[in-house]
Order: structure tokens, then sequence, then C-alpha cells
């Protein structure tokens, strides 16, 4: 076995075709959440991942083995949950009231413009339902959003710049202190009837102007 223990987020700083010519390790979530496990490469090589704890692998990541040899994360498709808004009975708000009511319950959850992705939950999905949100099942890359301080919060993006210093003065300092705790956020959930669900039985035809149910869009991390 051939371990890793150097993780690159994004493969910053590596040529595109030193990455593109590494061997890959397809995972899903599950696996991807975990910082120490064993998997085999795209060469038939058992590789042993041993990163510090709490680190969390997202796709296009690039891990280092012990050897110099480079291995590019592939986040794999796996069973998943998407929500959409239905444009004849709701309205976009829904699906941000859908991202605050999973996220109550602290629920892993991938944010898209157009959609919201987590791992299979019929429970959830039935409630989603009963608030005109149209939820179906697809096999997709899922990649939830990170904790707000944490590493690997959602999708990094390498700008390229320092964030904090900006090459001019702003007349103020920044304090980075510990922000106020926020007062919750109250987000009213209007009543449907009880006889409308989207989902098996709903009672209505789903193949209205937008297609609920394939969309044709091919999500890729």
């Amino acid at each position: 076995m051939i371990h890793a223990t150097k993780r690159i987020a994004g493969g910053a700083g590596l040529a595109a075709v030193l990455v593109k010519r590494a061997a890959t390790l397809e995972l899903d979530w599950d696996t991807r959440s975990k910082s120490r496990f064993s998997a085999t490469d795209s060469t038939g090589r058992e590789i042993g991942v041993v990163l510090p704890r709490g680190t969390t692998l997202r796709g296009g990541d690039v891990l280092v083995a012990e050897d110099g040899s480079m291995l590019r994360v592939i986040a794999a498709a796996q069973p998943v949950l998407q929500v959409r808004f239905c444009a004849e009975h709701g309205q976009p708000f829904d699906l941000l009231r859908a991202a605050y009511h999973l996220g109550n319950r602290h629920v892993p959850l991938e944010l898209q413009p157009e959609l919201l992705q987590f791992e299979p939950d019929p429970v959830l999905a039935d409630m989603l339902r009963r608030q005109h949100l149209i939820v179906t099942e697809a096999q997709a890359a899922f990649e939830p959003e990170g904790g707000a301080y944490g590493e690997g919060a959602g999708h990094a993006h390498h700008h390229g710049h320092d964030h904090h210093d900006h090459g001019h003065d702003h007349g103020h300092a920044h304090d980075h202190a510990e922000a106020p705790a926020r007062k919750p956020l109250a987000i009213p959930v209007k009543a449907h009837d009880a006889g409308h669900v989207h989902g098996p039985g709903c009672g209505h035809d789903h193949s209205h102007d937008h297609a609920h149910h394939e969309h044709g869009h091919d999500h890729k991390h």
C-alpha cells in the first residue's frame, strides 16, 4: 500500500498538464469527508490516505503520495435528492426557505443557483414536497457546503490576491474579533393545501413548460 499524506486544494500551483496525467481517485462524499481511508486508484494501486483530522477532500484536489506521484480526486456520482421550486405553484424564494429549514437540521447540503442537493432522506423529501417544492432522485457528484470558518468551506476560489491588503487606506481598522451573536432568522412557512403534494400521487401534471425531472444539466465539479 502506498500512503498519501499531502493535499493540494484544487491542485493550486500545479501545471494543468501534470494534474491531467495524474492517476485518479474517484470517491463519494462519505469517503471524502474522512481524513483516513484506503482506496484503489485508476491504475489499480491501493492507496492509504492519511490527512490531518478534520480534513475533507473536494473534487479537483490533488494528493501527493510518499513516492512523489500525484493523485487527482474526483467526486463520484452518488444517489442524491435534487430540490427545485415549482414555477407553476411556487416561487424561487421557496428554495431559500427550504435551504433554511434543511440547515436547521444540519443536513449536508449543496447549494446551486437553481437547485439544492442532499443525500437521500424520504422524511425530508416529503416535508419539502408539502411546501410545493419538486424533489427528484438523481445520480450526481455531491459537494456540500462546508462550515463558514472551517477548512473547505464551500468551493474554494483562488483569486490570486490578498483580501485584506488592498493597497489603499480604508480609514478604519479591520477588527477580526468574534462577531456578536445574531438573532435567529424567523422565516414564516406558508400554509399550503394539504392535498397538493409534489411527488407520487400529487394529482397534477408535471410536464409544464419547465421539465422538472430532466433539465439536461450536467453538474460537474
